[in-house]
């Protein structure tokens, strides 16, 4: 897949299938029109565009937004690698771009700077000023400016029951599991290895503290998660806690990723890791002693293994 940052920097194609929007998350739902694209693109002999937008535009439009993006960039940019779509257009998303009209969006980006010669949506597309543009200015437009319109009919989206906005709501709540059903895949989180205040270490199980490649990233609800942790090209099973750690006394408390990689051992310091979240185990507990604590997170050790082991 070519990565294009910014309209300027991609090049007019003969044969340009194409689909547009946020994509956040790469879900069940996109997953369906990715997949009418690429075969698309397959059967009339073009090459299948993606063209999305970052910042995300709520973040832009509503200066007050607190959104938090399922994926960041580079975890979206990879999902839509392993989908299989040829070239993905990122294309900064400004006030000044949200002013474009529809008119100006289909002739000066999708027919002149891109060159489509399909356009796949998903239903209900609205694009453009305000979202003035919806699929009745496409079929208008379409014949003008030399492409034909493809929408994806709601009840194939429907049936997968399933939006970006439900997929936010699950991993607020911890329900990592369905969040993981509606993904089609299990929530990422990446980052860099920091070092920490070593309170792991003393407990007996040393941890990664993950500082996160982007602050938009949506963090899960507080709690201990089962992880797979890919260091390298090598896969761990792992224990994660995402928290304020109640039990101790923080002159300046703050919420922390800590994961334990099972069976391993070296120095992860500046390591860069990936972690998919598979099941959450529980929420995060205030104990009375450090013994406590220790006794729960080796009973949380068994779970993990056991879940692994199923």
């Amino acid at each position: 897949m070519k990565v294009h940052q910014g309209l300027e920097n991609f090049s007019k194609l003969d044969k340009a299938v194409v689909t547009t929007g946020t994509f956040d998350g790469v879900h069940i739902g996109h997953q369906i029109i990715l997949k009418k694209l690429i075969e698309t693109a397959k059967r009339i002999g073009g090459e299948s565009v993606l063209l999305t937008f970052y910042p995300h535009p709520r973040m832009v439009l509503q200066e007050q937004s607190d959104l938090r993006l399922i994926n960041t960039i580079e975890e979206k940019t990879e999902l839509l690698r392993q989908a299989g779509v040829d070239h993905l257009i990122i294309h900064p998303f400004t006030k000044e771009f949200s002013r474009t009209t529809s008119l100006e969006y289909v002739r000066d980006i999708l027919s002149n700077q891109i060159g489509t010669v399909k356009l796949v949506i998903g239903y209900d597309h609205h694009f453009g000023r305000n979202r003035e543009g919806s699929f009745e200015h496409l079929k208008e437009y379409g014949p003008i400016y030399g492409f034909e319109v493809e929408e994806i009919p709601a009840q194939d989206i429907d049936d997968v029951k399933v939006s970006s906005t439900k997929i936010r709501a699950a991993l607020e709540e911890g329900d990592i599991e369905t969040a993981n059903s509606y993904l089609g895949q299990a929530f990422p989180i990446s980052g860099r290895v920091i070092r920490g205040d070593q309170i792991g270490r003393e407990l007996g199980y040393p941890t990664a503290n993950i500082e996160l490649s982007s602050q938009y990233k949506l963090i899960p609800a507080d709690g201990i998660y089962a992880v797979k942790v890919k260091l390298d090209d090598k896969v761990f099973n792992g224990m994660l806690n995402i928290g304020m750690r109640p039990t101790f006394e923080f002159e300046e408390p703050k919420r922390s990723l800590e994961v334990h990689l099972l069976d391993f051992k070296g120095d992860l310091y500046g390591q860069y890791l990936s972690l998919e979240l598979m099941k959450r185990i529980r929420d995060e507990k205030k104990f009375d002693s450090k013994e406590e604590l220790i006794e729960e997170i080796q009973k949380d050790e068994v779970r993990i293994r056991n879940y692994f082991r199923k």
